[in-house]
């Protein structure tokens, strides 16, 4: 492969690391650049809806005149298929990729790059996958209705039990038949413990992303899941549709049930995991690692800048003096609808930062917000993600914002984001419950 090729592919890559795109993210090995992992979030609306979905880009010796090689990695070990045009193989049937035929102009050029290929991909994982098989375009008979609305259910519960569930168990060490995570391995507070800075868990590069969107999206997750319960009986197979044939299909049966124990396990998990950093971390000062040292110096440079800026509406401690458990209080802007508001808020550190980022939580569960999930996880996207002065930034901007623009993947209070984006009185009713919460916190 060329040096023009590489630095191609390397600005390709950064291009969706460094940009506002939230379904997207991409992780390669520094000795093989021409193998990079690719994951996409499922979009909102859809029986794919906050499914994480993974897939190999090969990029061939003469990138960018002919397009890489992708394959799907999301297939439940090659026996599911989840969409008429990704294979439960793993293949991708895409007119770009040359792994379909299309029309005149739908074919690969020099102009596309990896992130217009995995837009292309994610364009896949619409409402109605079913009219994307070749065929069936455009029927409207009882039977294809009734093929269509089974379809959708069975992708809606493999997404949640393949493409949310299984990789978090994976990373969490979660075994099925334990009713908890396992997290035996994280250290204690005891003088006896060593904790290894060259020590990292089994490579998966989507790990924290996975953790911390699931966080987000908990309560839309569980509300979806109570919804489609009551439409399809526990144990119910799965509907095979005319375009599926031998191992090329998605079997099963429905088990909702089941999904929301496993839900509720895996949430727990993620928050003790969560917790044990502020233990890690102490231990990480202890030992002196460079991670703590730069953490404590960013820690006092923050807080200088805001004695500088006379900033009165933050005020940022350590707790116990942990460069890994920063602890923030927000005082609500004066003529905005936090105005006589006090938020506590724990920012929680991995040892492992930046590779693994913050997990911010308000000390006050139900503060009605679009960004603040009714477990107080607060929804925040930092303009860089290796230093602490812009997840700050990030923090208090997230709650300030009165006018965002619409996005389910950032808004994770399903009743506060139905009204915030309904009618002018829903409207004017998240803005009542708003103050309401905004007068609770200052009563605390």
């Amino acid at each position: 492969m060329s040096d023009q090729a590489i630095l191609r592919i390397t600005r390709e890559i950064r291009q969706i690391q460094q940009g506002a795109d939230l379904s997207l993210a991409v992780h390669y090995e520094d000795s093989d650049i021409r193998s990079v992992r690719a994951l996409i979030l499922g979009p909102p609306d859809t029986p794919y809806q906050f499914g994480f979905f993974e897939f190999l880009i090969k990029f061939g010796k003469d990138y960018p005149a002919t397009s890489p090689n992708v394959r799907a990695l999301t297939t439940n070990g090659g026996q599911s298929r989840f969409n008429p045009n990704i294979y439960s193989s793993g293949r991708v049937c895409l007119s770009i990729l040359g792994t379909w035929r299309g029309e005149s102009g739908e074919q690969w050029s020099s102009a596309q790059c990896l992130e217009s290929l995995l837009i292309s991909i994610q364009s896949l994982m619409s409402s109605n996958p079913y009219e994307n098989e070749p065929g069936y375009e455009g029927a409207r008979s009882s039977t294809d209705q009734e093929n269509m609305e089974a379809y959708v259910a069975k992708i809606h519960h493999e997404t949640l039990r393949l493409a949310v569930l299984e990789p978090l168990e994976t990373s969490l060490n979660i075994l099925p038949e334990k009713s908890a995570g396992s997290l035996a391995d994280i250290p204690s507070e005891s003088d006896d413990n060593i904790l290894y800075e060259d020590d990292r868990p089994s490579f998966d590069p989507f790990s924290d992303f996975r953790k911390r969107r699931f966080l987000w999206y908990y309560e839309p997750y569980m509300q979806s899941l109570v919804a489609a319960e009551e439409r399809h009986p526990r144990k119910a197979k799965f509907q095979r549709m005319p375009f599926e044939s031998g191992n090329n299909s998605m079997d099963g049966h429905f088990d909702y049930l089941e999904l929301k124990r496993r839900m509720a396990v895996v949430k727990d998990a993620i928050l003790e995991e969560t917790h044990h950093w502020a233990v890690e971390g102490q231990l990480a000062k202890k030992q002196e690692w460079g991670i703590a040292a730069s953490l404590q110096r960013q820690y006092e440079q923050i807080v200088e800048n805001l004695k500088h800026q006379n900033n009165i509406t933050v005020d940022l401690y350590l707790e116990d003096g942990n460069p890994f458990m920063w602890k923030l209080t927000y005082f609500g802007r004066p003529m905005t609808q936090l105005d006589g508001g006090m938020f506590k808020i724990l920012i929680h550190l991995s040892p492992r930062f930046p590779e693994e980022q913050p997990r911010v939580f308000l000390e006050a569960s139900s503060f009605f917000h679009i960004r603040v999930s009714k477990e107080g996880v607060l929804c925040y996207v930092p303009r860089r993600t290796e230093e602490m002065r812009y997840h700050i930034e990030g923090i208090v901007t997230s709650l300030e914002e009165e006018h965002p623009p619409y996005d389910p993947r950032t808004t994770v209070n399903p009743e506060a984001t139905k009204l915030f984006w309904g009618t002018p009185e829903e409207r004017r009713k998240y803005n009542r419950e708003l103050r309401r919460s905004v007068e609770r916190t200052a009563e605390a």
